[in-house]
């Protein structure tokens, strides 16, 4: 039975993965005027803005606890969505969403041997089916370097929940969000120096966009995840996530009109139970 506390953070890794799941096309479209790493960089110093005026009002973490929380931004923030930022540029917002599903395995192999149990390998494996499922009947052909390029976000995704989960300052998910953004920020700037000859002053619209991926997808959905790692191991935290690729289907109905198939509902559905079968203890 899953107790009180553990529900508790399997919802708020559930809200973030549902926040992020919009972040792919939303990503897409402002790509179109804005290059990979500057997005990174905007995000993530807005990002940073908005958190540090919450996090005044916590203590100061030590030295070496900032240092700490820097590695990590580095890894989940900078490493991370640098690859996804790519990826997406150079593939589909779909191709992203369903590639996440890939990333439980990644973390598994990562976390340990304590992670392995044969619930949860089936569990993963049936949510991979499902995303096969959903995949099978969707047009067009891949790109094989932006997809390459966001597997090895995975890496970057699953050393991050690593890290992340070794913290035992007890300080508030705030205060470590704000210096893991901080760092992660800092990394995206000195990227974006690379990309000076495309710069233009963006849309009102990407503007906009660029706004909800600071504040929700950013600030929002990592001050859940980070509350859900504390009460999850990092393979199951992750492994929750498979239910990316079926929100993002549905963001893609709501937002693009894409039609779905009955085999990417009943995939949907497959995921959904994988998610299930891998989150038990």
């Amino acid at each position: 039975m899953i107790t009180e506390t553990r529900g508790l953070s399997v919802a708020a890794v559930l809200a973030a993965a549902l926040i992020w799941s919009s972040s792919f096309a939303v990503t897409k479209v402002a790509l179109a005027e804005v290059p990979p790493m500057t997005l990174g960089a905007l995000r993530f110093v807005l990002a940073a803005l908005v958190l540090g005026v919450a996090a005044r009002r916590f203590p100061r973490p030590s030295t070496r606890q900032r240092m700490s929380y820097a590695f990590a931004g580095l890894l989940g923030i900078t490493a991370y969505f640098a690859l996804e930022n790519a990826g997406v540029d150079l593939a589909t917002a779909s191709d992203a969403t369903l590639i996440v599903a890939a990333y439980p395995i990644i973390t598994l192999a990562l976390s340990g041997r304590a992670a392995f149990s044969p619930v949860r390998l089936v569990g993963m494996l049936v949510a991979l089916a499902g995303v096969w499922l959903v995949v099978r009947d969707q047009p067009g052909g891949h790109r094989l370097w932006g997809d390459l390029l966001l597997v090895a976000g995975g890496f970057a995704w699953a050393a991050y929940n690593v890290v992340a989960r070794r913290d035992g300052s007890g300080a508030s998910p705030i205060v470590v969000t704000y210096y893991q953004t901080l760092a992660g920020a800092g990394g995206f700037v000195v990227l974006s120096l690379t990309e000076t000859s495309r710069w233009s002053v963006p849309s009102g619209g990407t503007v906009l966009r660029i706004g909800f991926l600071a504040v929700l997808c950013s600030v929002a959905a990592f001050l859940l995840y980070n509350h859900g790692l504390r009460g999850l191991e990092p393979s199951v935290a992750v492994n929750l996530l498979n239910v990316v690729p079926v929100a993002g289907l549905g963001w893609a109905v709501v937002l693009a009109g894409e039609r779905v198939t009955p085999w990417q509902v009943l995939g949907g559905a497959v995921v959904l139970a994988g998610v299930f079968l891998g989150s038990r203890k």
